[in-house]
């Protein structure tokens, strides 16, 4: 039996059809009934009969903070996919997210090794691999140091990797996968679907760092492949190109029909910009939508090497280009459907 913890996210949601659509049978954790909704949407993006693809899902609601369900929830896993993860970047959210990706991740390889799963496949997080030098490609043996540069969701996913090599150490047949942004249909406002959101509705600054990208789809595809290989106790960038973020929204710009983001963000700018906003969101009670560390993230530039999953796999990555005309398709479709 195959599990996915965190199937109702972008990438649980594209793994649990691939593996559906294939016909496998799928247990799938969620934690309220609005999520299984919106998996069912993204579903709907690639295959026309629900109902028959449903056949092959289960839902079960859980949590992997509660070690409890999560083993009545393993009891007969073969294989487990661990994609649940908190992502967020204003104050209020840390700790939570800090408890929920650690101590949940060690709850998962707990579970695993006491219901003896043969396979664990990971999402870790490019955030948990170590920065390079003077231009120099960050591959998977780069050593991840604490710093005040770093964010916290990159000291979750971090500490939540080691929690996986703990598995690892003790017995446990995993691999990690470290993808960069990943740019594919899903909800729109959420995680890198939030940057098609902001291009259409006429963004006109950007900041001047770099980053790579990834399509959703080899995401799960490699996922797939390395659980259903002999490879473990092993981890893997995944990564299709590195771009600027002024290039990648030109994309995301000219595949929506919209212009692109002309201005270049000063630093200074945008120092000024997330204090304002933090501000702003004590007085509205909203969170803010720019922070400390979403401004960082702006303004850092890196760059990270497939050659290790590229020459493991032989896997040829889709062009970013491709993934974003791919994804702004789905987007305007729905924007029409809104519409109509």
């Amino acid at each position: 039996m195959i599990v996915v913890l965190g199937g109702t996210g972008l990438v649980g949601a594209h793994l649990i059809y691939e593996l559906a659509v294939n016909g496998n049978m799928v247990k799938a954790m969620y934690r309220n009934k609005e999520s299984i909704d919106n998996a069912y949407r993204i579903f709907s993006f690639y295959y026309d009969d629900i109902e028959k693809l449903s056949r092959h899902i289960e839902w079960v609601q859980g949590d992997i903070e509660n070690l409890t369900i999560l083993e009545e929830i393993l009891e007969g896993a073969s294989t487990v996919y661990h994609c649940a993860a908190q992502v967020s970047f204003s104050s209020s959210g840390k700790r939570r997210m800090l408890e929920n990706n650690i101590n949940g991740t060690a709850n998962v390889v707990n579970a695993c090794l006491n219901k003896g799963v043969k396979r664990l496949c990971y999402m870790s997080s490019v955030a948990a691999i170590g920065h390079a030098g003077n231009g120099e490609l960050i591959n998977e043996e780069m050593i991840w140091t604490p710093s005040k540069e770093r964010s916290t969701y990159s000291v979750s996913k971090f500490h939540a990797e080691m929690e996986v090599w703990r598995g690892i150490e003790e017995g446990l047949s995993a691999v990690i996968v470290n993808p960069s942004i990943i740019v594919g249909p899903g909800i729109w406002g959420k995680s890198s679907t939030a940057m098609f959101d902001a291009v259409y509705k006429g963004m006109r600054f950007y900041t001047p760092g770099a980053s790579g990208f990834v399509d959703v789809r080899d995401v799960v595809n490699v996922m797939i492949m390395l659980t259903n290989s002999s490879i473990k106790g092993e981890r893997f960038i995944l990564n299709s190109e590195n771009l600027s973020y002024k290039d990648f929204f030109s994309l995301v710009a000219h595949s929506l029909g919209k212009k692109a983001p002309s201005i270049e963000v000063s630093r200074w700018m945008a120092e000024f910009g997330w204090r304002a906003i933090w501000i702003l969101s004590k007085i509205t009670g909203k969170a803010p939508q720019i922070t400390r560390e979403t401004v960082d993230s702006g303004f850092s530039s890196h760059a990270y090497s497939n050659k290790k999953i590229t020459d493991t796999l032989r896997f040829k990555f889709t062009p970013i280009a491709q993934s974003v005309k791919d994804t702004a398709k789905v987007y305007l479709e729905e924007k029409r459907l809104i519409k109509e």
